[in-house]
């Protein structure tokens, strides 16, 4: 082989090889890169159309716990709430035979569609009026939430025991759908 075919040779298949890894850079990791791109897009969506058919087969359920959240929820002027949930706790009390010795409604919440309404509350009695009382408060009318509790009693024997609380009530103060 001579020395110029060699050379042709050589550039060439220099070419070849620069020509294969442009094309590699240019064109088929791009390919490559948009391709798991796209696969991984389709697999997001596949999840969002199977979360959407699992809340469309739930829609009539999601639908009655909304309605029970609404209809169980404090109206939507505060100072209507907030005698509403004093007036319910009162009557609970009565009911029960414990006594609300301490209580202190505040509001919270500055979102535009719900505010919240927490009640410190201390409520005085026997065990098992106590019992009653939250008895009353677990499958009363309203939905109110227990974030904290504790029970302490002052006297040796504990017959009289108090029962400190803090509620939560939901207000919903738009009438969104």
């Amino acid at each position: 082989m001579t020395p110029e075919r060699r050379q042709r040779l050589l550039v060439l298949a220099t070419a070849s090889i620069a020509g294969l890894y442009m094309a590699n850079l240019i064109l088929i990791e791009p390919l490559f890169a948009w391709g798991t791109r796209r696969a991984q897009q389709i697999e997001k969506l596949r999840k969002q159309v199977r979360s959407g058919e699992q809340l469309i087969g739930r829609a009539d359920r999601v639908q009655d716990v909304w309605n029970r959240i609404r209809t169980h929820s404090l109206p939507s002027n505060p100072s209507q709430a907030e005698q509403q949930l004093l007036n319910t706790l009162d009557q609970w009390a009565r009911e029960s035979g414990s006594e609300i010795l301490d209580r202190v409604p505040q509001w919270r919440g500055d979102a535009a569609d719900h505010q919240t309404l927490i009640c410190r509350l201390e409520v005085n009695g026997s065990l098992s009026s106590l019992t009653r009382f939250l008895q009353r408060l677990e499958s009363g009318a309203l939905d109110l939430k227990v974030d904290a509790m504790q029970l302490t009693t002052r006297d040796p024997a504990a017959q009289q025991m108090t029962l400190g609380l803090q509620l939560n009530a939901l207000v919903l103060t738009s009438n969104t759908p």
